[in-house]
Parts: C-alpha cells; structure tokens; sequence
C-alpha cells in the first residue's frame, strides 16, 4: 500500500481515537486486559459464522472470556482487540475487526447508553470537533440528550410491516437494516432499544414485560455502531438459550457449536453486570468522514 495525504490522515485519526479510548476508560477507572483471540469454543449464534484454526476458534467477540472476569471478581473492565467473522465483507464489514467492549459490575444497559455517549463526546473533543460530527452531507448534533426509540416504535414509525409480523416472517433483520437504520443518528445519535426477547440471546428480559430484552443498538448517521445489554447471568437460561441458537443454525444446515461449558459454570458467580461492544473501524471511518472501511484499515484483505 503506497500512502498518500489523505490515507496518512486517516491512519493518525485512527491513532487518535484509539488513543482517547483508552484515557477515557483509565480516566474511569477501568482495567484494560487482553483475553485469547483462539478458543475451543465460542458463543452460539444463529447468525455469526465463526473463523477455524485447526480445530480451535477466532473470537467474533472477547464476551465469554471478559465475563468470566466478571465472575472472578474484576469489576470494571475494557478490551479493544481483533475479532473474526466468516464471509464478512463489505463498506462497512471486515472479516477481521477492531472491536472495543467493555463491562461494569452493578450497571444496566441504561448506564451504558449514558457511558457510550461520554465516549463518543470524548473523542469528539480530543479530535477538536465542535460538539458536532460531519458525516457526508450530515451534520450531527452532539448535545444532550441523544434520541432513544424502542425497536416497537421503528416499526410504527418506519416499517411497512408490524413488528410482531416481521419476527414470524423472518423479515425483521432486513425491515432493520433497509426501512429503519437509514433513518437514525442522521440529526443526533440514536440508541435503538428493548429488542425482541428471541433476538437477544445473551441480555436479560425486561422485569416488567419479558416479550422484550434489555438491549440497544447505537446508531450514528444510519450506521450501527454497537451493540450492548443488561448481562443475563442466568446459567440455566443460558444454556437454554445457547441450545436454541444452535437449533436454529441446525435447521439452516450450519455448524453446530459446542457450548462454553466452563463459561456457564463461571456465570452463575457473576454479578448484576451490563457489557457492550463497539465497532472501533466504523467509528474511525465515520470520524474520518469516509464511506468505506477500507479507507481506516491499514491492509485490506485483498491487498494482503
């Protein structure tokens, strides 16, 4: 790869945020820890097909290793590392990612929403942006508060079809991504929230009304950026839970997984806990103010 200004420009802004990610999360008092990338087994998702290495896994995501922390005692913790996704490849995905996640013992995924908006403005400010975020022809508003909407609401606002119908049609995925995301964060942020309880495998239910999860998405100028929830620390519902991921992959014809057993063992000592994961190479594009990831990476794929 020959550099030329701007794809310089772009690699040192991706120094710089990853740089003020990591003062604002020891400004916090969060531990920074590394956990295996190589795993016997990964977490169970219908949806992600996981990267082999002989007969060992590439993480998609730190989740299971990082809440296994959790359940030994470390309360605040955070981990920007690289993470894997089979047949992954895009603008806006990589088969291999930079991923940032981080989990606090006693939190909700309402604290993370609060926290994810103070490392947004963080990194604005490092940048010596002015509280706001040009995005192509967007100009983002970042003041307080950001725009919170429940999945319900999407849908009565943009779909074309109930969301109770989605989910029986299996259309859900494609109403989120081509009738509801082009429409969130374009004015100010956007957090998505209260998911479906059978799309949100690993977050607890609402106390209130167990149809819906404690879950969100967070979304800048119609582009998801992550994903976070209240930590199920159920170990018996998660193996439920895990086992209908893999029926479902199962009737897809995929790979069946097997379950993180030491995982589930360790999650019945884990605390009341909320985590999130934030896709590090989508938020330096957007700082970046390009419309590809390939513009943030140092090496493509193709170009290895």
């Amino acid at each position: 790869m020959t550099l030329d200004t701007k794809s310089y420009r772009y690699l040192e802004i991706r120094s710089l945020v990853i740089q003020a990610v990591r003062d604002f999360f020891t400004k916090n008092l969060y531990l920074e820890v590394e956990t295996p990338i190589l795993s016997p087994c990964i977490i169970p998702e219908a949806q992600i097909d996981p990267v082999t290495f002989e007969d060992m896994y590439l993480q998609s995501s730190p989740e299971l290793c990082m809440k296994r922390l959790l359940s030994k005692g470390f309360n605040k913790i955070f981990q920007i590392c690289k993470c894997f996704r089979k047949n992954e490849r895009g603008a806006h995905h990589l088969p291999e990612l930079t991923m940032l996640e981080w989990y606090a013992k006693d939190d909700s995924y309402l604290d993370l929403m609060d926290q994810c908006a103070r490392l947004i403005k963080f990194i604005a400010d490092r940048l010596n942006l002015k509280n706001q975020i040009k995005y192509q022809n967007k100009i983002i508003n970042l003041s307080l508060p950001w725009k919170k909407l429940t999945v319900q609401q999407a849908f009565d606002i943009y779909a074309d079809k109930a969301l109770s119908n989605a989910l029986a049609d299996n259309s859900f995925d494609e109403i989120i991504s081509l009738q509801i995301e082009p429409h969130l964060g374009n004015k100010s942020p956007c957090f998505l929230y209260d998911y479906p309880a059978s799309l949100a495998s690993l977050a607890k239910l609402l106390p209130d009304n167990p149809h819906y999860a404690q879950r969100f998405e967070f979304y800048l100028a119609g582009i998801e950026l992550a994903n976070g929830f209240t930590e199920l620390n159920d170990s018996i519902e998660q193996k439920s839970r895990f086992e209908i991921e893999n029926k479902i992959r199962k009737s897809q014809n995929k790979t069946i997984f097997p379950l993180p057993e030491k995982f589930l063992t360790d999650i019945e000592k884990m605390p009341d806990a909320a985590g999130i994961a934030l896709g590090v190479d989508r938020l330096v594009m957007i700082f970046c103010n390009v419309m590809s990831l390939d513009d943030v990476v140092t090496f493509t794929p193709e170009n290895l």
